[in-house]
Order: structure tokens, then sequence, then C-alpha cells
């Protein structure tokens, strides 16, 4: 029997979609969950941050400074988000975290965080808005890191909200590791306000002169990373070590990280030492290191009831190698590290567990994914 042109066309496009299909369902195994990596939105530009709302519907930053919405039915808006702020998309800079305000479905605030424009060159802000069907209303900055500066790299610009309603925002250093050391600078810290961009009473360095009352910590390098303890309501967070050094913290008040007095890490390329060597009085150690860096990004805690023998794991993506690492934990103690999925779809940028327990994936990529785990039993 001879085939018409179109009868071949359509054999051909049933077996690409079945091959799909087929290579979409590989079940993967974890040391204590067979799973499935799915692929539930592609063509998206280096994205950022995923959040979640009370509707169904997704939003997802891309590094550019564009804003996507995501349907329920997993369908990408083709036209980004309009009134979002002036973002400058250089180096490592440009939109980074979104997550919407815990009382979200009370008051419809969203927070965002970028790198935004100054007198002296740009640098990572807090905008709070609401979003009004495709656009974003309301704007107000609500923190603008000083100084600014021209340099390209290490922005941190991840968004956690604790239970008593304060929101903390992560710092890099700049490219400048002095500085992370420095009190009246807000570089290489974790920063502390009431939701409306007010500074705390409490906060720790409120009454020194000179210093930055928003700081939280000082000595922190390039958080991108962070994310609330489930059961102690405490922040943790990882950042990016140099040649090495990659570090798990828990975020105290008025704590140094050390950075760059005492690290893991070393210096690129000539692998010579940085600072004073590991440890300090004063300093604090990290939580977990890793030498040589796996370059974090993205961090959840696993509550879920989809993965039961993950609960109370900490999942974080890594640029390096393309993976997601499970952590186990006995309180603030590692007792083991599985990688997953290494080189399975990219460059692993966030991280977060939906309210379906299902856990979701960006990918660091310029055509880049959002991809779910789903377990196979």
């Amino acid at each position: 029997m001879k085939l018409t042109n179109s009868a071949i066309l359509a054999i051909a496009m049933s077996i690409v979609v079945a091959s799909a299909a087929a290579a979409e369902s590989k079940t993967l195994q974890s040391e204590k969950h067979a799973f499935r990596i799915v692929t539930l939105v592609q063509g998206l530009k280096y994205p950022w941050s995923l959040a979640f709302l009370p509707d169904g519907r997704m939003l997802v930053t891309e590094r550019a400074g564009r804003l996507r919405i995501v349907s329920k039915e997993f369908t990408l808006d083709p036209k980004p988000v309009d009134g979002a702020p002036r973002v400058v998309a250089v180096g490592q800079g440009g939109m980074f975290d979104v997550v919407p305000h815990p009382k979200y479905a009370e008051n419809g605030w969203i927070y965002l965080a970028y790198n935004g424009p100054g007198d002296r060159g740009h640098g990572t802000e807090l905008l709070r808005a609401k979003l009004d069907g495709h656009r974003l209303t309301q704007e107000r900055v609500l923190f603008r890191l000083e100084p600014k500066s021209s340099a390209g790299q290490h922005f941190g610009g991840r968004i956690v909200f604790d239970r008593k309603g304060y929101v903390y925002l992560t710092l890099g250093d700049r490219g400048d590791k002095d500085r992370a050391q420095r009190l009246d600078d807000h570089a290489g810290s974790v920063i502390r306000l009431h939701d409306d961009g007010r500074v705390p009473a409490d906060n720790p360095f409120v009454q020194r002169p000179g210093a930055k009352p928003e700081k939280f910590t000082l000595g922190n390098r390039n958080m991108q990373g962070a994310a609330l303890h489930p059961q102690t309501g405490e922040l943790w967070t990882h950042e990016h070590g140099p040649q090495g050094g990659d570090e798990i913290n828990v975020i105290r008040a008025g704590r140094n990280y050390g950075w760059p007095v005492i690290t893991y890490g070393v210096n690129y390329g000539i692998g010579t030492r940085i600072g004073e060597g590991t440890h300090k009085p004063g300093m604090e150690q990290p939580l977990h290191k890793w030498v040589p860096s796996i370059a974090p990004s993205g961090m959840a805690f696993y509550e879920g009831d989809k993965f039961p023998n993950w609960r109370g794991n900490l999942l974080i993506g890594a640029l390096r190698d393309e993976m997601l690492v499970r952590l186990e934990l006995d309180g603030e103690k590692v007792l083991k590290e599985e990688r997953l999925i290494r080189n399975a779809i990219g460059r692993i940028r966030d991280v977060r567990v939906g309210p379906d327990g299902y856990i979701y994936l960006l990918t660091d990529e310029s055509n880049g994914v959002l991809a779910r785990l789903e377990p196979v039993k």
C-alpha cells in the first residue's frame, strides 16, 4: 500500500511524540524514591525564580527583567507582565526572586528582587507591588543596596518571609570581597525588614553608629538559596564560595559568617589561600560545605506528601553538574548527601515545593524549562 506524503508526515510526527513521551516518563531511581522528570513549560529565557499563587497560576522571573505568568494548565502567557521595574541585566545581574506575601490571599502583595540602577552603578533592590490582571500596580521600592557599583557579579537576590512577618533579602558582596565585613555597607549580608520596608527596632546593628540599620548579618559572599526551616522557623541560606567552599548557614542576628577572612575556598586558578584560614573566633562555621564547589542556587525543605521518604530533607539546585542535591538532616547536622538528575535537564537555578507536594525546578538556560519531579510507585 502506497502512503501519501501527509500520511507519512503524520506517522513521523506520531513517532516523535511517542518518543518524547517515553523520554519524559523515563523512571529515575534515587536511594529512597523512584521518580520521573516531567517538563511542564519550555521556552523560558534564563528563568530565575518560581512562585505559586492561590488560584493555581505561577509566576516566573526571567533574568533579563521579565515577569511571566504560567496558567494552572501549565501554559506560558506569551506576553510578560506590564509595569515591571527597570532592571539592569548585566553579568549575573537582572531580575531575581519573586515571592508572594504570606497573606497574599488577603492583601495581594508580591515582592520582587532585582538589579536596579543608581547614581554610582547598580545593585539589588526589593520592590512590593500588586498584580492587577496583566500589570503590576502600586509599586513601591522598599530597599536599595548602597553603595551601588558597576560590578557584574554577586547580587544575592533571594527573598524569604519568616513566621512573624519579617522579610529577609540576601545580598552578595558585589565582587568586592572586603565589603562583606563593613557595617556601613549593605553588600555581603542578609537584610531584615518589616513587610512595608520599615527597619525593625530590634535589628542587631540599629544602635551601632554608622552601621546600615537594615543589616541582619555580615560576612556573606553570595547567597542564591534561602528557605525557612519548617520546624525551627529559622532562616537557612547557602552561598557560593570562590574555588571551593560553597556553604550552608543558619542565619542568626548579628552573626559574622566570615567571608573573606575565613573560607574553605581558594583563589581562582592559582589556588592560593584567601584570608586567615578556615576558622577564627567570633566567626561562624558553616553547617555544611562543598569542596569542590557545586555552584548552588535555589533551596527548599521538603515537607510534602508525594515523596514521604524525603520528608524533612533539604533540596538544593546546582548549576555545576546540572543536578539536584538532597540532604538528609538531623537537626543542624547533615547525615547524608545524594546527587540526583545529574546532566538530565540543565543547570538548576531554582527549587520549589508546590502546594501539591510535587517538586518544581527551573533551569538556567536560554531555552529554560519549568519541570516537575513526580514519584513512580
